[in-house]
């Protein structure tokens, strides 16, 4: 969705192959190896999770690019070796050999997350030896489980670095409403509790009306549903999705 002279935004959810979702969003007949073909009719991205737990195959990626059509993009979780049992320590080895497989996404391939663990306590130093050995041809964003990373110095590193920073939405850490670096990046982790519950349109139009400020600012925006319990995360993207039309005034 992009307005006249605005940047795009991107809204969609984080994964897209959940059985429960069948009947509420996928038709009851449709096979499963078409409810991809199905979630991009609907929305132009979409955020893999899986890569967090395992690193898939590069022949993974490659169906995935496959299948995507033109324009469709997938922001990528980097696996968790990096930020959850490293912390971003002595990384240059697991990520040489994590990024040749996100790279056969090609032209599909969107943000990078990096999700921090909780407890795991600001710590600029290992940040920016991190951000010295991230790759540059792509986009960097960090998520902070930890509140002692919503710092100005955390915020100017990462804009140094030309990373970007994960705003999530919640119920036990809110993250602060901001956006740095190039690109805008909201995660939903549920309306009511962790992972459930719809949002209200009060406050899905409160970050509607936050991300049209930034893509008229000139920055990308990317936002992700991880409520899927009842398909909750389809409604709430789809609202915010319209929401955000109507306020771009994009047919998109």
């Amino acid at each position: 969705m992009q307005g006249s002279g605005s940047a795009t935004i991107h809204i969609g959810c984080s994964g897209w192959i959940y059985p429960h979702w069948r009947g509420r969003f996928y038709p009851d007949k449709l096979a499963v190896k078409n409810w991809f073909a199905f979630y991009a009719e609907h929305f132009d991205t979409v955020e893999i999770n899986n890569s967090f737990y395992r690193l898939p195959k590069a022949e993974t990626f490659d169906a995935w690019a496959a299948q995507a059509p033109p324009g469709f993009r997938y922001a990528v979780k980097a696996n968790r070796f990096l930020t959850q049992a490293k912390k971003l320590k002595d990384c240059e080895e697991p990520l040489a050999r994590m990024m040749p497989p996100f790279r056969h996404l090609g032209a599909s391939l969107g943000p990078i997350l990096y999700q921090l663990p909780p407890r795991f306590r600001v710590n600029l130093e290992r940040l920016d030896s991190f951000l010295h050995l991230a790759p540059k041809d792509v986009t960097n964003v960090f998520e902070f489980r930890d509140k002692s990373w919503y710092t100005d110095e955390v915020f100017a590193l990462l804009d140094r670095h030309g990373a970007s920073f994960c705003a999530h939405d919640m119920p036990d850490l809110q993250s602060p409403e901001i956006a740095v670096g190039p690109i805008a990046y909201v995660r939903f982790h549920g309306g009511v509790g962790k992972y459930w519950g719809r949002y209200s349109d009060e406050r899905l139009l409160a970050w509607a009306d936050w991300m049209a400020g930034e893509a008229r600012g000139g920055r990308e925006v990317w936002a992700y549903f991880n409520n899927d319990i009842d398909a909750h995360a389809i409604h709430d993207a789809q609202t915010l999705k319209a929401m955000v039309r109507q306020l771009m005034g994009s047919t998109g």
